[in-house]
């Protein structure tokens, strides 16, 4: 069976629609995942009794078993208990927990960075602890760490294809229905491979001026 363009093209609005869904669950569970490793890793620092045990816990848990078993059990196991989610929102909490416990670790190490003598000027300066995290600590944190923020964001977004698993109708599900329908794997995965690289390179340049905008007044 040869590749076929024409088909390619009558099934772009469809890709266009799935790409839709995968940029929009992959955009909030980005922001989430951010919002979750500020305050697990300022729990972390600050050592906050308990939390700080808690956090720990919840980014080994995470980090030691597969995304899909995490999904699965957010949408096929959480309703036993009560808790039910929608097909978007299983999606969204998935990606956001899965990837918010390696923010954690990512800005955590960018707080390590920051030297002891910022947290020493800031209680001279007779500032709060959220005014040093807010003001002085995560800026520098987050400059430096976001080579490692980028690296989490693009694995969380390839990894939104595993929500296909539970019906979602984002981009790599797209594809499956049309091949398990068309039977044209060939054009499938070609277009949507093309997509996710182009999606990643698109990430990776906004990033990089990020990066360089960040550190503009640094240099010299």
């Amino acid at each position: 069976m040869s590749f076929d363009p024409n088909y390619l093209y009558a099934q772009w609005p469809a890709l266009l629609n799935g790409l839709g869904m995968t940029v929009l669950v992959s955009v909030i569970a980005l922001i989430a995942s951010v919002v979750i490793g500020i305050i697990g890793a300022a729990c972390r620092v600050l050592r906050i009794p308990v939390l700080s045990q808690l956090v720990v816990g919840y980014v080994e848990l995470i980090r030691n078993t597969p995304i899909l078993v995490q999904l699965f059990f957010i949408f096929y196991g959480l309703p036993s208990i009560g808790v039910q989610f929608s097909l978007f929102w299983s999606g969204v909490v998935c990606l956001s927990v899965w990837a918010g416990a390696y923010q954690v670790e990512n800005i955590r190490g960018g707080l390590s960075t920051v030297e002891h003598g910022m947290r020493e000027a800031a209680i001279s300066l007779r500032l709060s602890t959220r005014q040093y995290l807010r003001l002085v600590a995560l800026p520098i944190a987050f400059r430096s760490s976001l080579p490692a923020l980028v690296n989490t964001s693009v694995s969380m977004l390839k990894n939104s294809s595993y929500l296909q698993a539970i019906g979602l109708a984002e981009l790599t599900y797209v594809a499956v229905d049309r091949i398990a329908t068309d039977f044209r794997a060939l054009e499938m995965f070609a277009a949507i491979g093309v997509i996710y690289v182009s999606l990643v390179v698109l990430l990776s340049l906004a990033a990089q001026r990020l990066e360089h905008r960040l550190h503009r007044p640094f240099r010299t």
